[in-house]
């Protein structure tokens, strides 16, 4: 009995860790989360504003105060006029020059010489203007990318754990997992990168080929160019000079369609595209047909497709299965971790979360 006790405590520590955040706004103006079958009061008075990820939310409140809330305690940050930036788990926030963060509970000042920033799901990017370099946050440390002969500018090139940049031999090179890696250097038409989580792809104009860079290694996907090409977590897709659709993921390729989609997108661990009038998507190594339509609206994060349904309201693709969520015209909705929430026109809010629906 005793054995089981301890396994029920870890079991549920566990679950408090991974719950994250929903943050929803009720016609009350109450701000609430909602974790574990429950709406939980964050604050009592109305707040100036929020931006929230799968695991924090930051927000103004009435006195603007910047505070964050990680499903499990509420912390004050700063008191001062704040521009902050939110990831599914970092907070970046700058009061004047200086940049500071947050990273599971540990607050730290990044630099007092900051001006323009970026916040990835694991990665802060920022220029530092007293030593004019563009610098790079990871898993705890500060990497100096590049020392600037000239005007900052920061990378445009920037993924979820990865980013390219160009320092000043014009030499593209890779950050990853706290390492820099060479590409090369070119003069000419600017390249597409695409970047995702842990892997990236381009068209490389000295090889002639369509690369892909993963676990410190180039690999030639295709011996030509690429059409198009996007990176999701761990995996790229790309439409070749005949309209097919591919997928390159863990060394093998697999046609998606051979259909010419009119338009297809990747994010996270989900793709998604049409064929002839249907949706069809790509998740958990599986092939979807999602709905005989083509949706006006969609959103894409995790491993969830959430759309707008035929009638107007909102469906999803959630672990294999397409489920309707409401029925409710012109519902605004987000994903947040394995969850959708759906805000109706009066206020109130649906959560969809483990084939359950929750309303308050």
């Amino acid at each position: 009995m005793k054995f089981l006790s301890i396994l029920a405590v870890i079991f549920c520590s566990s679950m408090a860790c991974a719950q994250g955040v929903i943050p929803v706004i009720n016609f009350n103006n109450f701000f609430l989360s909602f974790s574990n079958g429950f709406f939980n009061q964050i604050e009592v008075q109305a707040i100036n504003g929020y931006k929230g990820g799968d695991e924090l939310v930051a927000y103004i409140d009435t006195r603007g105060n910047l505070r964050l809330y990680d499903g499990k305690v509420r912390k004050d940050i700063t008191n001062l006029n704040v521009d902050y930036r939110v990831s599914d788990h970092l907070l970046g926030y700058k009061i004047g020059p200086t940049l500071n963060m947050w990273d599971a509970g540990r607050l730290q000042t990044l630099t007092y010489f900051a001006r323009n920033f970026v916040v990835k799901d694991s990665i802060i990017v920022y220029e530092d203007t007293r030593f004019n370099t563009i610098n790079a946050y990871w898993n705890k440390t500060t990497t100096s990318l590049a020392t600037v002969m000239g005007d900052l500018s920061i990378p445009t090139s920037i993924g979820e754990n990865m980013l390219v940049f160009k320092d000043n031999g014009n030499l593209f090179k890779i950050f990853w997992q706290g390492m820099i890696y060479e590409i090369g250097s070119w003069t000419g038409a600017p390249i597409d990168f695409q970047i995702g989580t842990d892997i990236l792809c381009f068209n490389d104009p000295t090889t002639r080929t369509f690369v892909a860079f993963q676990n410190g290694q180039f690999i030639d996907v295709e011996q030509q160019y690429m059409r198009k090409y996007m990176a999701g977590r761990g995996f790229i897709v790309y439409e070749d000079l005949n309209g097919n659709l591919w997928m390159y993921k863990n060394g093998d390729v697999v046609q998606l369609s051979n259909f010419s989609p009119s338009f297809w997108d990747v994010k996270d661990d989900i793709v998604v595209w049409s064929e002839n009038s249907y949706l069809f998507a790509y998740s958990l190594d599986r092939k979807y047909e999602v709905a005989n339509y083509i949706p006006t609206d969609y959103v894409l994060k995790n491993n969830i497709l959430a759309f707008r349904n035929i009638m107007g309201g909102v469906s999803a693709l959630i672990d294999g299965k397409t489920e309707e969520i409401t029925n409710i015209q012109k519902a605004e909705y987000e994903i947040y971790g394995n969850s959708v929430l759906v805000k109706l026109f009066n206020q109130s809010n649906i959560v969809f979360q483990k084939g359950q629906k929750y309303t308050n």
